[in-house]
Order: structure tokens, then C-alpha cells, then sequence
């Protein structure tokens, strides 16, 4: 399945470094993700986050014939990051036939943790055309 980048997702910059049903991997730069007190806006890691979520959910809802839609995402920010880039990693917490439940853990250049996102997908049958 081919990695596809949303309009938001283009406009903060996000580079898939790894995909898989296990772990999706992406990076994002600080800058131009920066609120006004010169730290990555909790928005744009809450985007980075859901991002990850979603896109690891659709890849397990491909081998099932199904789409993945979003019903809950979370985030609790840990620490600011100012410069450099974030790097998100998302794993599965739950791969079921209904629902996905994914850990995103967002890490700063020097690896430290800057937010933990969960995000849960409902997964569906395809519309039809």
C-alpha cells in the first residue's frame, strides 16, 4: 500500500521513513510547526500522531478488505522541542477485526520523548462507488 500525505500532512512536512502493520515511522520538522513561544505547536504533534495512527490502521484494515476511519485520538505533551525534527513511531495496542488501537510515541533529535498520542479506528467496509 502506498504512503498517501494529506494537505495538512504536506504543509507540516511529514517524511514516512518505515511502513508496516507493526510500526510506522515518520518525521516532521520543528520549524514552521512552531506556536508562538517558539516550541512545536501540541497541534502539530497531535497531527504527526493521528497521522501515524491512521496510516498503521489502514494498512492492517487493507489485509481485511476494510478502510480505517478515527474515532478517538489523545496526546499528552511531555516536553517542548525548538528546533531540529520529531520523530513519531507508532505500534499497535490492539489489531482486531472492529477496531485498531495504536501507541504513537513522538521523540525529539536527542531521543527523548516529547508526546505519547493514542489513536483509535473503527474499521469498515469500502463504500461503493
Amino acid at each position: 500500500m502506498q504512503v498517501t500525505l494529506g494537505e495538512l500532512d504536506q504543509k507540516l512536512g511529514l517524511e514516512v521513513q518505515e511502513q508496516s502493520v507493526a510500526r510506522v515511522v515518520a518525521r516532521m520538522p520543528v520549524a514552521g510547526n512552531r506556536q508562538a513561544f517558539g516550541r512545536l505547536h501540541g497541534g502539530a504533534s497531535l497531527a504527526l500522531g493521528e497521522f501515524l495512527g491512521s496510516w498503521a490502521a489502514c494498512l492492517h484494515a487493507a489485509e481485511l478488505g476494510k478502510v480505517a476511519v478515527g474515532v478517538d485520538v489523545n496526546a499528552t505533551h511531555h516536553r517542548p522541542a525548538r528546533q531540529g525534527s520529531v520523530t513519531g513511531v507508532a505500534t499497535p495496542l490492539h489489531l482486531g477485526a472492529r477496531t485498531t488501537s495504536h501507541e504513537i510515541v513522538i521523540s525529539d533529535d536527542s531521543g527523548l520523548r516529547v508526546s505519547t498520542v493514542r489513536v483509535t479506528n473503527l474499521l469498515i467496509e469500502p463504500e461503493q462507488p
